[in-house]
Protein backbone atom coordinates (compact mmCIF):
# COMPACT_ATOMS: atom_id res chain seq x y z
CA UNK A 1 0.00 0.00 0.00
CA UNK A 2 1.36 3.23 -0.81
CA UNK A 3 1.70 5.87 1.29
CA UNK A 4 -0.73 8.90 1.41
CA UNK A 5 0.90 12.25 1.93
CA UNK A 6 -0.77 13.91 5.14
CA UNK A 7 -2.71 17.36 4.75
CA UNK A 8 -2.17 19.24 7.90
CA UNK A 9 -5.34 21.56 9.51
CA UNK A 10 -4.15 24.72 7.88
CA UNK A 11 -4.05 23.49 4.73
CA UNK A 12 -7.59 21.30 5.15
CA UNK A 13 -9.33 24.59 6.73
CA UNK A 14 -8.31 26.56 3.65
CA UNK A 15 -9.45 25.03 1.45
CA UNK A 16 -13.20 25.23 3.17
CA UNK A 17 -12.88 28.24 3.46
CA UNK A 18 -12.46 28.84 -0.41
CA UNK A 19 -15.49 26.73 -1.14
CA UNK A 20 -18.32 27.89 1.48
CA UNK A 21 -21.16 27.48 -0.85
CA UNK A 22 -20.53 24.03 -1.80
CA UNK A 23 -21.88 20.54 -0.97
CA UNK A 24 -19.22 18.52 1.50
CA UNK A 25 -19.06 15.40 0.93
CA UNK A 26 -16.95 12.23 1.83
CA UNK A 27 -15.74 9.55 -0.38
CA UNK A 28 -14.80 6.55 1.45
CA UNK A 29 -14.10 4.32 -0.88
CA UNK A 30 -14.22 4.08 -4.64
CA UNK A 31 -17.78 5.23 -5.73
CA UNK A 32 -18.83 4.71 -2.33
CA UNK A 33 -19.74 8.47 -0.53
CA UNK A 34 -20.78 8.99 3.44
CA UNK A 35 -24.67 9.07 3.41
CA UNK A 36 -25.67 12.70 3.00
CA UNK A 37 -27.44 12.89 6.19
CA UNK A 38 -24.37 12.41 8.30
CA UNK A 39 -23.06 14.68 11.10
CA UNK A 40 -19.88 16.24 12.00
CA UNK A 41 -20.54 14.37 15.71
CA UNK A 42 -16.64 16.07 17.27
CA UNK A 43 -13.19 17.08 16.53
CA UNK A 44 -10.30 15.95 18.55
CA UNK A 45 -6.77 16.90 18.91
CA UNK A 46 -4.47 13.99 19.90
CA UNK A 47 -1.22 14.33 20.22
CA UNK A 48 0.77 11.45 19.80
CA UNK A 49 4.27 10.54 21.58
CA UNK A 50 5.72 7.23 20.88
CA UNK A 51 9.01 5.43 20.61
CA UNK A 52 9.72 3.24 17.52
CA UNK A 53 11.62 -0.18 16.95
CA UNK A 54 14.76 1.89 16.41
CA UNK A 55 14.52 3.39 19.82
CA UNK A 56 13.43 6.71 18.16
CA UNK A 57 11.24 9.15 19.97
CA UNK A 58 8.49 10.62 18.00
CA UNK A 59 5.90 13.21 18.47
CA UNK A 60 3.20 14.61 16.43
CA UNK A 61 -0.21 15.46 16.68
CA UNK A 62 -3.69 14.74 14.79
CA UNK A 63 -6.61 16.05 14.35
CA UNK A 64 -9.49 14.12 14.00
CA UNK A 65 -12.76 14.99 12.35
CA UNK A 66 -15.71 12.27 13.10
CA UNK A 67 -18.80 11.73 11.21
CA UNK A 68 -21.80 10.20 12.23
CA UNK A 69 -24.40 8.48 10.46
CA UNK A 70 -27.83 8.58 12.21
CA UNK A 71 -29.64 5.31 10.74
CA UNK A 72 -33.13 5.87 9.30
CA UNK A 73 -32.39 9.51 7.88
CA UNK A 74 -32.62 10.42 4.79
CA UNK A 75 -31.60 13.15 3.06
CA UNK A 76 -30.39 14.08 -0.35
CA UNK A 77 -28.13 16.43 -0.14
CA UNK A 78 -24.65 16.63 2.53
CA UNK A 79 -24.30 19.88 4.44
CA UNK A 80 -22.99 22.75 2.97
CA UNK A 81 -19.23 23.79 3.66
CA UNK A 82 -19.82 26.68 5.88
CA UNK A 83 -21.77 24.58 8.08
CA UNK A 84 -18.85 22.56 8.94
CA UNK A 85 -17.10 25.75 9.19
CA UNK A 86 -19.37 26.79 11.67
CA UNK A 87 -18.95 23.96 13.35
CA UNK A 88 -15.17 24.26 13.08
CA UNK A 89 -15.46 27.54 14.63
CA UNK A 90 -17.13 26.56 17.97
CA UNK A 91 -14.58 23.85 18.37
CA UNK A 92 -11.70 26.17 17.83
CA UNK A 93 -12.88 29.08 20.34
CA UNK A 94 -12.23 26.17 23.22
CA UNK A 95 -9.43 23.95 21.77
CA UNK A 96 -6.77 25.93 19.47
CA UNK A 97 -5.93 23.05 16.50
CA UNK A 98 -2.37 23.01 15.79
CA UNK A 99 -1.90 23.74 11.83
CA UNK A 100 0.34 21.78 11.38
CA UNK A 101 -1.78 18.51 12.79
CA UNK A 102 -2.13 16.11 10.75
CA UNK A 103 -5.62 15.85 9.49
CA UNK A 104 -7.71 12.51 9.67
CA UNK A 105 -11.29 11.46 9.35
CA UNK A 106 -12.70 9.22 10.94
CA UNK A 107 -15.88 7.24 9.78
CA UNK A 108 -18.07 3.71 9.87
CA UNK A 109 -21.04 2.22 8.96
CA UNK A 110 -22.77 -0.78 9.08
CA UNK A 111 -20.74 -1.80 6.07
CA UNK A 112 -17.42 -0.25 6.75
CA UNK A 113 -15.52 -0.48 9.92
CA UNK A 114 -15.31 2.33 11.66
CA UNK A 115 -11.84 3.86 11.32
CA UNK A 116 -9.36 6.95 10.82
CA UNK A 117 -8.59 7.85 6.95
CA UNK A 118 -6.50 10.85 5.57
CA UNK A 119 -8.42 12.60 3.10
CA UNK A 120 -5.92 11.88 0.16
CA UNK A 121 -7.41 14.78 -2.83
CA UNK A 122 -9.57 17.66 -2.10
CA UNK A 123 -11.65 18.56 -5.57
CA UNK A 124 -14.28 20.24 -6.62
CA UNK A 125 -16.61 18.59 -8.51
CA UNK A 126 -19.91 19.93 -9.42
CA UNK A 127 -21.55 22.21 -6.72
CA UNK A 128 -19.54 19.34 -4.63
CA UNK A 129 -16.41 19.52 -2.71
CA UNK A 130 -15.34 16.02 -2.75
CA UNK A 131 -13.12 14.73 -0.10
CA UNK A 132 -11.59 11.09 -0.68
CA UNK A 133 -10.38 9.38 2.08
CA UNK A 134 -7.76 6.80 2.13
CA UNK A 135 -6.30 4.13 4.90
CA UNK A 136 -2.95 4.88 6.16
CA UNK A 137 -0.42 1.90 5.70
CA UNK A 138 1.36 0.72 9.03
CA UNK A 139 5.32 1.53 8.09
CA UNK A 140 8.55 0.94 9.82
CA UNK A 141 10.26 4.22 10.82
CA UNK A 142 13.59 2.57 11.43
CA UNK A 143 13.67 1.58 7.90
CA UNK A 144 12.83 5.57 6.69
CA UNK A 145 15.93 6.23 8.50
CA UNK A 146 18.00 3.60 6.60
CA UNK A 147 17.50 1.17 9.40
CA UNK A 148 15.97 -2.39 9.53
CA UNK A 149 13.31 -3.87 10.87
CA UNK A 150 11.83 -7.50 11.43
CA UNK A 151 14.08 -10.67 12.38
CA UNK A 152 17.19 -11.94 11.63
CA UNK A 153 17.87 -15.27 10.48
CA UNK A 154 18.23 -16.78 14.21
CA UNK A 155 14.33 -15.54 14.11
CA UNK A 156 15.47 -12.57 16.55
CA UNK A 157 14.07 -9.14 16.35
CA UNK A 158 16.35 -6.87 14.36
CA UNK A 159 14.94 -3.80 14.30
CA UNK A 160 18.29 -1.67 14.10
CA UNK A 161 18.98 2.04 12.84
CA UNK A 162 22.32 3.85 12.37
CA UNK A 163 21.15 6.35 14.13
CA UNK A 164 20.48 4.76 17.18
CA UNK A 165 22.06 5.89 20.42
CA UNK A 166 23.96 3.78 22.06
CA UNK A 167 23.40 3.92 25.90
CA UNK A 168 25.10 2.94 28.67
CA UNK A 169 23.12 2.37 31.70
CA UNK A 170 24.64 2.83 35.52
CA UNK A 171 22.93 0.90 38.71
CA UNK A 172 21.23 3.72 40.77
CA UNK A 173 20.02 1.47 43.00
CA UNK A 174 20.91 2.66 46.89
CA UNK A 175 22.71 0.34 49.17
CA UNK A 176 23.05 1.06 52.62
CA UNK A 177 26.91 1.90 52.00
CA UNK A 178 25.99 4.79 49.46
CA UNK A 179 23.25 5.99 51.22
CA UNK A 180 23.55 9.46 52.14
CA UNK A 181 23.84 10.55 56.10
CA UNK A 182 24.09 13.73 58.24
CA UNK A 183 27.65 14.64 58.08
CA UNK A 184 28.51 12.33 55.44
CA UNK A 185 29.56 14.83 52.86
CA UNK A 186 26.95 12.96 49.92
CA UNK A 187 25.28 16.50 49.87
Amino acid sequence: MNKIESINWKTFKETLLLNPELDLQFQYAEGKLVDASYHITEIKQAPITSVDCGGVMNAWTEVIVQLWVPEGQQQSRSMKVKKALSIVEVVEKMLPLDVNGTVKIEFGNSEFDTRQMFPNVMTVNGGNLVIDLRPDAVQCKAITRGGSCGTNEKGEENCTTTEKPKVQLKNLAVTAESCCTPGGGCC
